[in-house]
């Protein structure tokens, strides 16, 4: 089980991100200078009606969203991991997907949260830390 102090210390462990806090929703982003890629998400109250209208609920727990590199790859991690991943219909379209971090394990929270930065990071710079980090 993860908490957001997790999120946070994957986060801020990579090249030029920093933390603010989102003035909308007061919670939690991570941005690099091309935008965020990881955010703390609670349920707006559109949210829980557009879900109840669908017969969902919005998961007990802390909820982050992250990046996706588009809507596959937000399908495919709802998929594999249904217990872990969800989208609302407020993300319809849209390249990200939320997570349950009471449902997800350290290591692929480390790999979503790895894959939302590179896709928002200069390609020079996403290529220099894989060069300097090559998968286990």
């Amino acid at each position: 089980m993860a908490v957001l102090d997790d999120v946070r210390a994957i986060a801020l462990g990579f090249p030029g991100v920093v933390e603010r806090v989102d003035g909308h929703r007061r919670a939690a982003t991570w941005r690099t200078p091309t935008g965020v890629f990881v955010w703390q998400r609670g349920p707006s109250g559109r949210d829980l009606e557009q879900l109840s209208a669908i017969g969902r609920e919005w998961p007990d727990g802390e909820v982050v969203g992250v990046r996706t590199d588009g809507e596959q790859g937000k399908l495919a991690l709802i998929e594999t991991y249904p217990d872990v991943f969800f989208t609302i219909p407020h993300f319809d379209g849209y390249p990200a997907v939320l997570l349950r971090l009471d449902a997800i394990d350290a290591e692929l929270l480390r790999e979503v949260v790895t894959d939302a930065w590179l896709l928002k990071v200069p390609k020079k710079m996403a290529n220099e830390w894989l060069a300097a980090h090559p998968p286990a």
